[in-house]
Order: C-alpha cells, then structure tokens, then sequence
C-alpha cells in the first residue's frame, strides 16, 4: 500500500502536482490536515472510472480543548491503468470558492501478474 502527502499543511498556489504510483486494483492513501472547527473539509474530484474511493476517515487530534482538528485519510484504488489527476479542494459551508487545492497524478501501473 502507498502512502502519501501526510501532514501536507501550506498553500498549493502554484498548483505544483505530486505523483503517486499505484498498482491496479491495490489501494493507497493519501492524508491531509483538516480543521473541521473552521468548517473546513476536503472535496475530492476524479474520474470515476480510474480510481474508485474505498475509504474515508478523520482521525481527530486529541486535546484539552473544543477545537476538532486532525487528519482525513482517504483510500483509492486505481481500476484503469494510465495516469490520472485526483484534485482535492478545501471547501468552507459559506465560499463559493475553494480554501486550497492539492493536485495529485496518479500513475495506475498493472499488477505484472502474468
């Protein structure tokens, strides 16, 4: 199972893409930083027929306090080998507009069974 962007926290204006290989019909994860107290939430965008979402989970940061922050963990598994953009956008309830975008490349190479 690959794993990536995990405690990925700053801007993405440059809209700079990280890559991450996977094998078809094998998971992999990707981890991003949300502050639910903020009303803040993740928003991913892909095509459907690439990659399929298996799983998706909060993990909040215990603490002392009312704030509800911690770590979205979402699961994909690739099902149509080739390269293929997943964008996720923190949305806020109350924009029009995304927060943040992260742009991942997901490379879906086969299983080399055979």
């Amino acid at each position: 199972m690959n794993s990536a962007g995990q405690n990925m926290s700053g801007s993405s204006e440059g809209q700079e893409r990280r890559a991450i290989e996977a094998v078809l019909g094998q998971a992999f994860t990707i981890h991003l930083w949300e502050d639910r107290t903020r009303g803040e939430q993740w928003v991913p965008s892909y095509n459907t027929k690439a990659l399929t979402l298996v799983d998706d989970q909060f993990l909040r940061v215990a603490s002392n306090n009312a704030v509800e922050n911690g770590q979205r963990t979402f699961e994909f598994q690739g099902v149509l080998p080739g390269t293929h953009e997943l964008v996720f956008e923190k949305r806020m309830g109350w924009k029009f507009t995304a927060e943040d975008r992260r742009i991942f490349l997901i490379q879906v190479a086969p299983s080399g069974k055979g």
